[in-house]
């Protein structure tokens, strides 16, 4: 079994494990715990098996712990109707780009979270932290081959959940 000097660990990797938790559930509380289960589930594995690449260990767990927790938003959300999340925003761009950025990054979490927990993981890895195929087959031990089809249908799963809500429009009969 290998020793890992966790001082170093951390130091190296935190601002990539924080970043990744961050980017998907924009609220520093719920990046915190899981910033901190990703170090600590990664720190309990080491102890019982020999961890390849750390790094990538570190961000499939704060992925995974980030989406885990935005599944638990969605439910929760589901059992109360709380519409009082509102962030600052920015006086760079208009305020009306700023509120669909927003309502745009809020709506891909919640398409993520509804993700097969594969394919999330997947396309997390990917997109959010720029992993390459063959770093994300190794992580979850799949084929460079597999994480392609994971991630295409991760993309089709979300451009479907992200399209615009068509408004119906209400006809009159007619005759009237």
């Amino acid at each position: 079994m290998q020793v890992h000097n966790w001082q170093r660990i951390a130091e190296e990797h935190a601002s990539a494990v924080w970043q990744t938790a961050y980017r998907l559930l924009r609220n520093h509380a719920d990046a915190a715990d899981c910033f901190q289960e990703a170090f600590l589930a990664a720190f309990e594995l080491s102890q019982r098996q020999s961890v390849r690449n750390v790094r990538a260990l570190l961000l499939h767990l704060a992925t995974t712990r980030a989406i885990d927790q935005l599944r638990r938003r969605m439910r929760q959300s589901r059992h109360e109707a709380n519409d009082d999340d509102v962030e600052a925003v920015s006086a760079r761009p208009g305020p009306d780009v700023v509120v669909q950025n927003l309502e745009l990054a809020e709506r891909l979490r919640a398409a993520i979270a509804q993700l097969p927990p594969q394919e999330a993981k997947v396309f997390c890895l990917r997109y959010f932290n720029d992993l390459s195929y063959r770093q994300i087959a190794g992580e979850l031990t799949i084929t460079s081959g597999a994480v392609g089809v994971l991630l295409h249908r991760a993309k089709g799963k979300l451009r479907h959940l992200l399209e615009p809500v068509e408004a119906e429009e209400t006809r009159l009969p007619y005759g009237t």
